[in-house]
């Protein structure tokens, strides 16, 4: 990643592709290639091997060239190679088939983005032909020779053109703007990556603005590309089983000396469950390969932190009933978490803020969807010794009756649930409001999954209020908020 590397590309943007393109060297016009061939002999002689001088290469992304041939070898003035046969490890002669050039353009020497025939970029960086001290007249100077006073009729023509040289499909690419192995964000630079692992390397921009604007549309399509994959997949999906959303996230583990360690991980909201995928499902099959799935009715998604335009760190607490928090000691903006049953979680970052903001509204929507679906949950519970059974129904409340009789030992709607407290292992205590005598009754219960249940109770209650009230609960979004209001 370091600057000496860096050389100049443009970028090409097309609805699915992504095309990165090298300035390179073409023919134009004039004499067919073909009659520039030459088969040349070389013999290894005693002192100086085959005596010859070769630069550039793919190390400079430029054609090999014997800059010079040395005495009592082939008299040629500059000779660009158009195949070159075992020359590391040949014997003592070697063939190989060149292509003769009696004068060379002028622009192969200038820097890349200096005055010349179809040069329509300027920077400050030079090509890689110039920087390998590359000089196609045996000199050392950026000054080309004067053209001959007449020139050979039906001479080629050479002229330097922006050609595509890489092309990255954007169907379920993924964005990286953190140096590999650390928490800190490039400067104005990022790296795309394709489905099928290939890199566009590091693309290195200018200006904070440009790598911004290129960030915001390649982010745009694959998104819209994620979002046709899911129509076309949904097609195949029962009503109640359609893809709410998907994509790329960073998942934090830790590491073997404490450190912070992420990994890319594919998310996926889809019917009932919460899926964790190593690599996309691409078909109907890999959807019962994904690393973990959860019941969305029993997960609990928590925004953790926003990056604002000034660049001050909003800690944004957003869970429900239980007492638990993250030791934020990482560097990344756009995190959440996502908790899930007897206590476990699992914390994730993302790209970009519009990203967050999509993952709060697409929890929310799919599990507002579930719970509809759903109509209710119930437990298996004890207290006293009693085995009971607890409800959460969408329409009626809650409802605690005994497992083998049925009988009901009693019931609330969600308004009459005043409060909440537990023990943090399997203990629970609800706190009612009899309608009747405006008393508070408590209600205390085991659970062997306390934590689900918890979950389970919030997701309901955020569906009924969000049932009755859909501002209140857009208004709670924070990523959203923030995001779209900075």
């Amino acid at each position: 990643e370091g600057s000496e590397n860096a050389y100049d590309i443009q970028l090409k943007l097309t609805k699915e592709v992504l095309t990165i393109q090298k300035q390179d060297v073409i023919c134009i016009s004039g004499s067919d290639h073909s009659t520039n061939h030459r088969t040349v002999t070389l013999r290894r002689q005693p002192v100086g091997g085959l005596g010859l001088s070769i630069k550039g290469g793919a190390e400079h992304k430029v054609p090999v060239v014997i800059s010079k041939i040395f005495k009592d070898q082939v008299s040629l003035q500059t000779i660009l190679l158009s195949v070159v046969h075992l020359l590391r490890n040949a014997g003592d002669e070697v063939t190989i088939t060149v292509q003769y050039l009696r004068e060379a353009p002028s622009f192969l020497k200038l820097p890349l983005g200096s005055p010349g025939p179809s040069s329509d970029h300027s920077s400050g960086a030079s090509s890689p032909l110039f920087d390998s001290g590359l000089h196609l007249n045996g000199n050392s100077t950026n000054t080309a020779p004067s053209s001959p006073s007449s020139p050979i009729a039906n001479e080629p023509k050479y002229e330097k053109r922006w050609l595509d040289t890489l092309s990255v499909p954007l169907s379920m690419a993924r964005i990286s703007r953190y140096k590999a192995g650390t928490d800190k964000l490039r400067s104005n630079a990022f790296e795309v990556l394709a489905l099928d692992g290939v890199s566009t390397g590091i693309l290195q921009f200018y200006t904070a603005q440009e790598c911004a604007d290129w960030l915001r549309a390649l982010s745009t399509n694959i998104s819209d590309l994620t979002l046709q994959n899911m129509k076309m997949a949904n097609k195949c999906c029962s009503l109640s089983d359609q893809i709410i959303h998907m994509g790329w996230v960073n998942e934090r583990f830790e590491g073997t000396d404490s450190s912070q360690l992420y990994k890319y991980k594919f998310l996926a909201l889809k019917g009932s469950s919460f899926y964790i995928f190593s690599t996309p499902p691409v078909s109907t099959l890999d959807w019962v390969r994904a690393e973990k799935i959860y019941h969305l009715c029993e997960v609990l998604f928590k925004v953790h932190k926003l990056w604002l335009a000034d660049d001050c760190w909003l800690q944004a607490n957003l869970y429900l009933g239980i007492h638990q928090d993250y030791e934020l000691e990482d560097q990344r903006p756009y995190c959440f978490s996502v908790m899930v049953g007897h206590g476990k979680s699992h914390y994730f970052n993302v790209e970009l803020g519009s990203e967050l903001a999509a993952w709060e509204k697409s929890f929310q929507r799919a599990i507002f969807l579930e719970v509809q679906r759903t109509g209710s949950k119930t437990y298996m519970c004890s207290w006293q010794g009693v085995t009971l059974c607890f409800t959460v129904d969408f329409a009626l409340g809650f409802t605690c009756f005994e497992s083998k009789t049925k009988n009901v030992l009693w019931r609330f709607k969600f308004s009459q649930l005043k409060g909440s407290s537990d023990d943090g292992k399997t203990r629970v205590k609800l706190l009612f409001q009899n309608l009747d005598t405006k008393q508070i009754e408590m209600k205390e219960l085991e659970f062997q999954d306390l934590t689900a249940v918890l979950h389970c109770i919030h997701s309901f209650i955020a569906a009924k209020v969000a049932s009755l009230d859909p501002v209140f609960i857009d208004s709670q979004c924070m990523a959203r908020k923030y995001m779209y209001n900075n």
